[in-house]
């Protein structure tokens, strides 16, 4: 017998489930899978199952990329309380949360109310919905391009309605309705999700909804784009609920054990760049949650499931002084903060160069600066992120100039998101960030010509090392535009290009060399794509050509001529011979290499070298049939 949630059954022996399955199943075995099992003296999930197979812990999830790390922030929303009461309610709060089922409910009922008169009178609520707003709306600038959602769990639903009547106050637009009509459940950008009935209050009305409904909002919540992004729950959604964008999760409820465990695991996760979830309380339930972490570890896994709030600010402090200290003597800040548009442009092209000077800067500098933003997503909104998002602002716009003009590579685009992801500064939206040629000075040329003047721009730059950069995104380009379809020039030109660049990387030859160089290379490349015109070869016949003049012995036998003869005569006999996806098919290929084999030998190609000429020439012929 194999249990899933094993932690939810399996232990009423006397006469429940846990008997009849063992009365009706007297030698089963039985295996139990479970993310939080239980060790109390009435429910023990050891004790029923035996002891633990295998365990996949929080840290290995985390580091296999499974999940993703929880942050706790206590933000405590202190309940006014006569001294002499405390003790007392102390001890009604142990009670109240315990998990132990023989307790009777009617017991705890009277208990739970005080708790809750307390936990939600009109002065807190005001004070805890100001708090949220606030900090939900840090949470959602600290990272704009990536939508996060936020949960607010609350006591009991008089305190999940009236907590919501106080948010729209603050953000009437959050309601989605003219205030006091009913929003309906295709608009708002807040809702409660609860059960009820028709004799609850007539203003719990609007919250009260169906089956369907509430299934209608779970699919709207999932949905990372829609704009319900925040939604208040008394036990709904606590449990086997999956909404991988949902980041914060904010507890204003007495919980403790596997539920607080199974709780907080909503926000873990993996989403898009999401670099964490954060827990924040309000009620003050860090003790409940470090015995819930302690029942977690003795039942055998390994990891903090929640990492305090400092700790991520401590990484976000170490991570921003080794960027700091790569920009040791660049004075950056005041004109960022307070210079002209064109001026911040000038300072973006100033950083980029800089950090190109640097040995193996642009390399370093990129890490840096990502490990920089994850830990600052994690740290906001806290006063010491708060205090350096105008530098991390810089740090990822310099870091977006130098991605955005990398070289190659298909990566590049989605390198650049991520930069500009984080940037909460205002001072310089997305949009400008950046194009290289205008940080340089240039006018952005046509890449398709590298004419001489612009050659010539390009070497008199006072930005050395900003012209390599720029030179060498230009000739990766001129090689994949020009080339996609041969190649063999294809790879002859991005080997010179390496070779250039890994010379200049090493600093085996200065900028100046180096761009000397690379604008050599432009001309030559240049010069290559006018072959075809003075061989009277298109595009595909010169690729051919090229495949097949790559055989020295070949050229001094045949010549010229005969080459061209025989790569006019392939481009015919390829496009004849090949069908749908016959590169994928074995069976297709071997008629092809045996068609191109014959030609070869009609026109009397070298033996020697005519099985790497096959092999050559149907690589070719993949590329041209694409």
């Amino acid at each position: 017998v194999i249990a899933d949630e094993a932690h939810r059954s399996q232990y009423d022996f006397i006469d429940g489930f846990a008997r009849h399955l063992r009365d009706a199943l007297p030698n089963a075995s039985f295996i139990g899978f479970t993310g939080t099992p239980i060790e109390l003296t009435d429910k023990n999930t050891r004790a029923v199952f035996g002891d633990y197979i295998d365990t996949y812990d929080i840290q290995r999830a985390v580091e296999d990329g499974a999940t993703v790390p929880i942050f706790y922030e206590g933000r405590l929303a202190k309940i006014d309380l006569p001294e002499d009461q405390k003790p007392v309610v102390d001890a009604e709060f142990d009670e109240v949360t315990e998990t132990a089922e023989e307790q009777s409910r009617e017991k705890l009922k009277s208990k739970w109310a005080r708790i809750e008169a307390m936990v939600g009178t009109e002065r807190r609520l005001e004070l805890v919905a100001r708090d949220l707003v606030e900090h939900f709306e840090a949470r959602q600038a600290g990272d704009p391009a990536t939508p996060m959602k936020g949960m607010v769990v609350c006591m009991s639903r008089r305190i999940c309605v009236d907590l919501y009547a106080e948010i729209v106050k603050l953000r009437p637009d959050w309601h989605g309705a003219e205030p006091g009509a009913d929003a309906g459940d295709e608009v708002g950008a807040v809702k409660v999700v609860m059960t009820g009935s028709s004799s609850d209050p007539l203003d719990w009305q609007q919250h009260i909804r169906n089956k369907p409904r509430r299934e209608a909002l779970a699919r709207r919540f999932k949905d990372p784009d829609d704009p319900f992004k925040l939604v208040i729950v008394r036990d709904m959604w606590l449990t086997g609920f999956d909404a991988p964008s949902l980041a914060t999760m904010y507890i204003d409820k007495p919980m403790r054990g596997h539920g607080l465990m199974q709780a907080i695991a909503r926000v873990n996760r993996v989403f898009r760049e999401k670099q964490g979830g954060v827990i924040v309380d309000y009620l003050g339930i860090a003790y409940q949650l470090k015995e819930a972490l302690h029942d977690y570890t003795d039942g055998g896994g390994k990891g903090d499931p929640v990492i305090d709030q400092a700790q991520a600010v401590a990484i976000m402090i170490e991570k921003y002084e080794v960027v700091h200290d790569m920009l040791h003597g660049f004075d950056f800040l005041e004109t960022w903060l307070h210079g002209s548009h064109d001026e911040k442009l000038q300072l973006i092209g100033d950083g980029k160069e800089f950090v190109l000077g640097l040995d193996d800067g642009k390399r370093r500098f990129v890490e840096a600066v990502t490990a920089l933003g994850r830990a600052f997503s994690l740290a906001v909104p806290h006063p010491d992120a708060i205090r350096i998002r105008d530098e991390v602002a810089y740090f990822q716009t310099v870091r977006a100039a130098l991605m955005k003009g990398a070289s190659g590579g298909r990566d590049s685009d989605e390198a650049l998101d991520l930069a500009v992801r984080q940037i909460v500064s205002k001072a310089v939206s997305t949009d400008e960030v950046v194009d290289i040629f205008a940080v340089a000075g240039l006018e952005h040329p046509d890449v398709s010509v590298l004419d001489d003047k612009f050659l010539a721009e390009v070497r008199d730059m006072p930005r050395r090392n900003l012209a390599v950069e720029m030179l060498e995104k230009l000739l990766r380009d001129e090689v994949t535009v020009r080339f996609r379809r041969n190649l063999v020039e294809s790879r002859r030109f991005s080997e010179m290009l390496q070779h250039a660049v890994i010379q200049y990387q090493n600093r085996a030859i200065t900028s100046a060399q180096v761009i000397e160089e690379l604008i050599r290379l432009a001309r030559e490349l240049r010069e290559a794509h006018r072959r075809g015109e003075e061989l009277g070869l298109n595009e595909d016949e010169l690729a051919f050509y090229d495949a097949l003049e790559t055989n020295d012995s070949a050229v001094a036998v045949l010549g010229d001529q005969t080459l061209r003869a025989i790569a006019q005569e392939l481009v015919e006999t390829v496009r004849r011979n090949a069908t749908i996806d016959w590169s994928l098919r074995e069976s297709a290929r071997a008629k092809m290499r045996v068609t191109v084999k014959r030609l070869l030998k009609k026109h009397g190609y070298p033996p020697d070298r005519a099985e790497h000429a096959t092999q050559l020439v149907l690589a070719q012929a993949e590329v041209v049939c694409e």
